[in-house]
């Protein structure tokens, strides 16, 4: 039935390895991935845990199409009460990880407890063991990847130097290529002393009924015809969005202090410059026909993964930096590292912004290259000025006594997309359970791109709330299933419905899944309640409520917050503080009476 109808434990504490039984009403309730990882975190781990505390824990969850003929089923996700929000949080990533841990016969892998010293995570179709890590402890992420990938025959995932120091905005590298990025991931496994996970699994995954492959086929037939997944991200890969957003008036620019590059510094970092003089191949996840990825070569000769449109941004725009060269080498630093390529820059540049305020005397200015890539280095290695930034934007603007330059939602970067001129993104950010995300709901879709049905008013908030609200909805149950979000640019919710009945069995509608996705939303609503955030989270940095654009497409806008955020709130069912009531509660089965 697409599941594998199990799921590992492993106790760091004690070394004990358990299997156990997935209930199958909790399947039915959570789907698989992010829902199921929310499901057993609220379960199992006390919303005021400390995040760095051997009492949180973490849950790797396939999803009951990962591994299949399902187009880019190559997914997984993880799922953790954050280091750096306080929030339950999840992170999704693709590569060749996710098949192999569901192929070993996993649905999910709940790592707790810590070790004495550091460990890494052999899974096999046979065997589950731990083993002394201390020959790559220390390692980069690909070198850590090249021998625990010969020793086992499998596919790693693991955190670098960053992780291991804990910063608060380490990743996990899975395939020393995608990355687990988001939320401080690589510090809770560095917590534990987890440096690594190998999964080498080759078991069936059996499906349901003969319907599934006609409505695979459907699905790629979708994907290929459609023009940002047919030809847009398959040629451009995500840097095809840099002249779109920057001519729109919302690539921030400067920490946020402006909304637009001039035209010629914008092409020299675009999706077609780099298609015409650096690109030299394409790279694609398991179970892919989009393959989005690319590998560059730069004008010295070094090749390079191409780096993606906000690793683009954070190390050009948001600094003024306009050199390709040193975005690609900063963002493969980070990927060495082990640190987030969103909050990394962002850090870095909400850093240059204090050096021109004078509350900072670092050498860090605006598109000084050397100055960028100096910092990549100090931030990954946690040395002098580096352990400050390796914290994120957040405690290093408090900490030198201006919170306001800090650009993040909850205590999370935002990325590159200015919601001054496109309000439903800025509600987005504002009610993300994680944090200043653009992939809860990535509202850019119909605002800007016109996907996937229609275009709307980006400046007016009407109707912003439900969109908003929808988008969430979906993307919660796509990351449950798991599959790709650049799937959502061109397949309905149908598509979505008919793949996983027919995989599975279960009889999914649309109205089925949008449930699904809602009950997900408000379970981590309610986590992060307990965990002592409140409606004064749902908030974006005061530059943008209150800062007018000066220049541009989107010349004096703001974000016009508050009517929107009470709309939003009456159509969740939450109180006017944001409490999800309790009649909402028990329609999703949240309340403890299912």
């Amino acid at each position: 039935m697409a599941y594998m109808n199990k799921i590992l434990r492993v106790d760091l504490t004690t070394g004990k390895i358990t299997n156990e039984k997935l209930d199958e009403q909790t399947a039915r309730m959570f789907i698989g991935g992010r829902g199921l990882g929310a499901k057993i975190i609220s379960d199992e781990v006390d919303p005021k845990t400390d995040p760095l505390s051997a009492e949180n824990k973490i849950v790797f969850t396939t999803g009951p199409l990962t591994g299949t003929k399902a187009p880019t089923s190559g997914r997984f996700s993880a799922s953790f009460k954050s280091p750096l929000t306080n929030t339950l949080t999840d992170c999704h990533a693709g590569g060749h990880f996710g098949p192999w841990l569901k192929k070993a016969g996993y649905d999910a892998l709940i790592i707790q407890g810590k070790a004495d010293a550091p460990v890494y995570l052999s899974i096999s179709d046979e065997t589950v063991e731990l083993f002394d890590a201390s020959e790559v402890w220390g390692k980069n992420t690909s070198e850590t990847d090249d021998i625990l990938g010969k020793k086992h025959d499998g596919k790693v995932m693991c955190i670098g130097p960053a992780g291991e120091k804990q910063s608060l905005i380490s990743s996990v590298m899975v395939n020393a290529k995608r990355a687990l990025g988001r939320g401080g991931i690589g510090a809770v496994l560095g917590s534990k002393n987890l440096k690594a996970i190998v999964a080498s699994g080759s078991q069936k995954i059996d499906i349901q009924n003969d319907g599934f492959d006609r409505a695979v086929f459907e699905a790629t037939a979708l994907l290929k015809e459609k023009a940002v997944t047919g030809e847009s991200l398959p040629s451009r890969g995500t840097t095809v969005l840099v002249h779109v957003i920057n001519m729109n008036g919302m690539y921030p620019v400067k920490n946020y202090q402006e909304s637009q590059w001039p035209f010629e510094k914008a092409e020299l970092t675009s999706g077609e410059r780099i298609r015409d003089e650096f690109m030299s191949g394409r790279q694609g996840c398991y179970g892919c026909p989009i393959v989005c990825g690319h590998k560059v070569k730069l004008e010295d000769g070094r090749e390079f993964k191409s780096p993606e449109f906000e690793t683009v941004w954070s190390f050009g725009a948001d600094m003024d930096n306009t050199d390709f060269a040193t975005i690609t080498e900063a963002g493969a630093l980070c990927d060495e590292y082990g640190l987030d390529t969103i909050s990394a820059g962002a850090t870095i540049a909400a850093a240059m912004e204090l050096e021109e305020m004078g509350k900072i005397n670092e050498g860090l200015k605006w598109g000084d290259r050397e100055a960028i890539l100096r910092a990549v280095h100090m931030m990954g290695k946690g040395e002098g000025f580096g352990e400050e930034l390796a914290k994120g934007s957040k405690v290093l603007c408090e900490k030198y006594g201006a919170p306001e330059v800090s650009m993040t939602v909850k205590g999370m970067e935002m990325p590159a997309y200015d919601p001054r001129g496109a309000k439903g993104m800025g509600l987005a950010y504002a009610t993300s359970n994680r944090g200043g995300c653009h992939l809860r709901a990535y509202m850019v879709s119909p605002e800007v791109l016109g996907t996937p049905k229609e275009l709307l008013d980006r400046f007016t908030t009407k109707g912003k709330a439900r969109w908003t609200m929808d988008f969430q909805d979906i993307s919660a149950f796509v990351d449950s299933l798991v599959l790709c979000r650049f799937t959502q640019f061109s397949l309905g919710i149908d598509n979505y419905a008919e793949m996983y009945s027919a995989a599975t069995g279960m009889e999914f509608d649309v109205a089925d899944l949008m449930k699904v996705g809602a009950r997900i939303y408000n379970l981590e609503r309610m986590y992060n309640l307990n965990a002592g955030l409140s409606k004064e989270d749902d908030t974006l940095p005061d530059r943008l409520l209150n800062e007018r654009v000066k220049a541009g497409p989107s010349k004096g806008q703001t974000v016009n917050l508050k009517g929107m955020l009470n709309e939003y709130y009456d159509l969740r069912g939450w109180s006017k503080e944001g409490v999800p009531e309790a009649w909402r509660l028990k329609e999703y089965g949240l309340d403890g009476g299912e």
